[in-house]
């Protein structure tokens, strides 16, 4: 057996010197090292030896065989490098010639909303915080003074996944609440959540049951209404300029007492009326209020000691009133187009 091995060895070693090309390669493994090679014969009639022999020429045709795979594999390796190296003397590239021009596309209208909300609050003082959106119950309702068979849970009916106890957050307040519990009550707060919300909705030009919030969260010792107010102008005059004025309007949430409605005026007709602002010269842009006593005893915050105020925003109605976009659901589709051409207009 040993024999046979060293002459198809041999054999190989010959047969080797004349191959210059890929298709020479794939032949010769074939003759030797494949299904039916000359090395893989030799196992033929390994049935009718007794189990030392088989033992024996086992081991001697493996040794063969990853010699003869060495062999043709360095041989292989010599021709491909052979090959690159004539393709690479006769290609040559002219750098001076221009680049190819490749599509970047642009970011998404409402990273962009977000990040001009981050960028004014953090010079405010304010920190970002992120939360789970898989929440719990009582984070997302109950420490907001909405408790089990509350009426207003209705308006925010989202998606459960456990019992009553599991769901997707309808809001962003409960990274408020997070946060207050965290700190124990004994430090001020200064904090925006912005993130994705999800509610039982159907889908439309201006419903979706995805959103994205921005809500922010400031409890602090005698802090005002006035104080919401001059935050609430600061933040109307660096998203839609410096001409912008802002009211409150008296209105009803679960988690502030008292609460506002938000508006600017209209940055398209100047309060004069028009179909954007359906002739009233304001446009309804968020919600906030005091922060009820309610939800600062829950969270730890001793009422008579802190107060503060909370406020929400709407990242998509903000970015369609911006950028004047009457569908939603155009932040949610994959055209690049769309998005380029609110690049293009951000940069005019």
């Amino acid at each position: 057996m040993k024999e046979k091995v060293e002459g198809i060895i041999n054999d190989l070693k010959k047969d080797i010197e004349s191959v210059k090309t890929p298709q020479d390669i794939v032949d010769i493994k074939a003759k030797y090292i494949g299904k039916t090679g000359s090395i893989n014969e030799l196992m033929k009639n390994m049935k009718d030896l007794s189990p030392e022999e088989r033992k024996e020429v086992g081991q001697i045709v493996n040794v063969a065989k990853n010699e003869a795979t060495e062999i043709i594999g360095k041989k292989e390796e010599d021709i491909n490098n052979q090959i690159l190296n004539e393709k690479l003397n006769k290609e040559s590239i002219d750098i001076t010639l221009p680049a190819t021009s490749i599509p970047t596309g642009a970011p998404n209208i409402l990273e962009k909303v977000v990040e001009d909300f981050e960028e004014v609050f953090m010079s405010m003082g304010y920190d970002v915080y992120d939360g789970p959106e898989v929440e719990e119950d009582r984070f997302n309702f109950e420490l907001l003074n909405i408790p089990k068979g509350h009426p207003a849970r209705d308006a925010q009916d989202t998606f459960y996944i456990k019992d009553d106890e599991i769901l997707l957050r309808s809001q962003t307040s409960p990274v408020q609440a997070r946060v207050m519990l965290e700190l124990g009550g004994k430090e001020p707060v200064r904090m925006i959540c912005p993130g994705k919300t999800y509610r039982r909705d159907d889908d439309d030009a201006t419903h979706s049951h995805q959103f994205m919030q921005i809500e922010g969260l400031l409890v602090d010792h005698d802090i005002s209404l006035s104080d919401l107010k001059g935050t609430f102008d600061v933040i109307a005059k660096k998203l839609f300029g410096s001409d912008t004025e802002t009211r409150f309007r008296p209105s009803y949430y679960q988690f502030t007492e008292p609460s506002v409605e938000m508006d600017i005026s209209c940055f398209n007709c100047k309060g004069k009326g028009c179909n954007i602002c359906k002739n009233t010269g304001w446009i309804t842009i968020g919600g906030a209020g005091m922060v009820h006593p309610n939800v600062l005893n829950m969270c730890g915050y001793d009422a008579s000691k802190w107060n503060g105020f909370a406020f929400g925003f709407g990242a998509e109605r903000c970015a369609m009133l911006k950028y004047n976009i009457n569908d939603i659901r155009t932040f949610y589709n994959t055209d690049l187009r769309e998005s380029s051409m609110f690049d293009r207009r951000e940069e005019e």
